[in-house]
């Protein structure tokens, strides 16, 4: 049967490679073009199929979201796909819903490079790989004459519907959840979840964002409407901020979000968002500048155990703020105020003071010393002075060097960790792995102990990927003559499965909570009750 005239005026308005003609399905009725150099199949076999399966499975929740929401007389892409016929393969997709066309869609897909690697298994990027993607795309838009804008996104009713929906439900509503973020990003943007029902997305502008949070929620009704989600969106315009400010900016604004959620009164641009922003942040800052030099913070201790019996070797000191504040967000604060020096003198000074106090002489304490703090000669030289009129602190003090802050000169570092050292403290290298430059600290900085990031010892007792990147850890540790801690140790199987791997140390609920004095190890400690956080107890 011929195309009718409808359906080709569709595809003069959608020219490509491969035309198709889809229902709000999917299900291809016509096809012409290019079919068995694109797919891997002739247009005649096309027909009846459901176009969706041409493409990678990570791409179909974005498709199927244009599907939903696209309206008679829009035209949406075009957007880059990867095709699902073997080998690597790319397209890129343009979609147009003709008037009186009985709900059909003109499809075109277009031969083009394959696109980057989704950042999740969803096509989502967390936080941190959005911020560094958001950079980069908005210099390519900028030079390319584009401007973009952060939405943000409010899926009203998400948390309700992960807690009463089926399992198999549940994952097809994040499925079309990322499909609906990543349609409204486009060619020259990305999406990210941020925190329970928070998104973001960077895109580029246009659209006003009552549209955006109009077309999102349709499409996600249409996936799934008894989840009944409402998306709330707000628009910041980014091309105001410079360059060299875009980074810190972005922070602000996801970080004010996350924290505050949708406003009545939402920012005009990007820069009005960091100034706000940074009006709370500075008045937070002052709150902590005020608690470190007055030492208004506590000390919680938990016991870090040897393996191979269970007995205590020594307690991790852990920072505890007032109003139960982060600790993470605090340090992190203090590191980008330059404050972080202060903080770790005020902690080992306590620390110190603790040590003192212990009439037994076998109380053994670790302090966490930031990345930046190591890094500095001045806080150095007060450290051995500290150290210097303090006796009998050889082989009692431990430092951990946090990953929080990048090391800048990795040499000098290493002089600095080489004289805490020579004065007899231990000195550790802290969340090994979770961050780019473990590796390469680990190879510039002679130290005495590595301990494994908790996310890669919790699960451990699974198998896979995190126990075989355990036991390498574990490995060339021990070829480099440092000991090892695993930290996050909460079961007997995940403690059986470190002491399989030649673990050193361990650290966990199932040795102890933090308490306000050192207490002795658990020798078994309650299973039933898991740590469902990663930062409680980092600092």
């Amino acid at each position: 049967m011929a195309p009718s005239s409808r359906t080709l005026l569709g595809f003069a308005f959608a020219a490509g490679d491969l035309l198709l003609e889809v229902d709000r399905e999917g299900r291809i009725s016509e096809a012409l073009g290019a079919g068995q150099a694109l797919v891997g199949a002739a247009e005649a076999a096309l027909r009846g199929q459901n176009c969706l399966d041409l493409l990678d499975e990570v791409d179909r929740p974005l498709v199927q979201a244009l599907f939903n929401c696209l309206d008679e007389g829009q035209r949406r892409g075009p957007l880059p796909v990867r095709l699902a016929r073997a080998g690597a393969h790319g397209a890129t997709l343009t979609l147009r819903a003709l008037p009186g066309n009985n709900g059909r869609l003109s499809c075109a897909l277009t031969s083009a490079p394959l696109p980057a690697v989704p950042a999740g298994a969803d096509g989502l990027h967390d936080r941190e790989s959005f911020e560094g993607v958001a950079r980069g795309l908005t210099e390519a838009a900028r030079a390319a004459g584009r401007e973009l804008e952060l939405a943000m996104v409010e899926l009203d009713g998400l948390a309700s519907a992960r807690e009463t929906l089926p399992p198999a439900e549940a994952r097809a509503l994040e499925a079309s959840i990322s499909g609906a973020l990543r349609a409204e990003s486009g060619a020259w943007g990305a999406a990210a979840r941020l925190e329970g029902q928070r998104f973001a997305i960077l895109r580029e502008g246009g659209d006003s964002a009552e549209t955006v949070a109009r077309r999102m929620t349709r499409a996600l009704s249409a996936a799934c409407g008894e989840a009944g989600l409402t998306a709330g969106v707000q628009s910041v315009p980014i091309e105001a901020v410079a360059p060299t400010r875009l980074a810190r900016a972005l922070r602000y604004a996801i970080d004010d979000f996350i924290a505050e959620g949708l406003k009545d009164c939402p920012p005009r641009s990007m820069a009005e968002a960091m100034n706000r922003s940074v009006q709370r942040t500075l008045n937070r800052a002052g709150a902590l500048g005020a608690a470190v030099s007055q030492r208004r913070f506590t000390l919680a201790y938990q016991p870090v155990v040897r393996v191979a019996d269970g007995s205590l070797h020594h307690h991790e000191a852990l920072i505890r703020f007032e109003e139960g504040a982060s600790p993470f967000a605090m340090v992190r604060m203090a590191e980008e105020f330059d404050l972080i020096e202060e903080l770790d003198r005020a902690v080992i000074e306590q620390v110190v003071r603790r040590l003192k106090a212990d009439r037994t002489g076998k109380l053994r304490l670790a302090a966490n010393v930031s990345g930046r703090s190591i890094g500095s000669s001045p806080f150095i030289e007060g450290l051995q002075r500290l150290i210097g009129q303090t006796p009998k602190l050889a082989g009692r003090l431990v430092f951990e060097i946090t990953e929080s802050a990048a090391i800048d000169d990795l040499a000098l570092a290493n002089r600095h960790i080489q004289s805490l050292r020579k004065a007899g403290s231990l000195v550790c290298l802290d969340d090994f792995g979770s961050g780019a430059a473990s590796m390469a600290y680990l190879q510039a900085l002679t130290i005495d102990i590595v301990k494994i990031d908790g996310r890669y010892v919790r699960d451990l007792a699974s198998g896979g990927r995190d126990a075989a990147l355990v036991r390498h850890v574990v490995k060339l540790s021990k070829e480099l003559k440092v000991q090892t801690v695993a930290e996050m140790v909460e079961t007997a199987e995940v403690e059986e499965a470190i002491r399989a791997a030649g673990v050193d140390f361990a650290q966990g609920w199932r040795y102890g909570r933090p308490a306000e004095t050192p207490e002795e190890p658990m020798r078994s400690a309650p299973t039933a009750s898991r740590r469902t956080g990663t930062t409680d107890d980092w600092r």
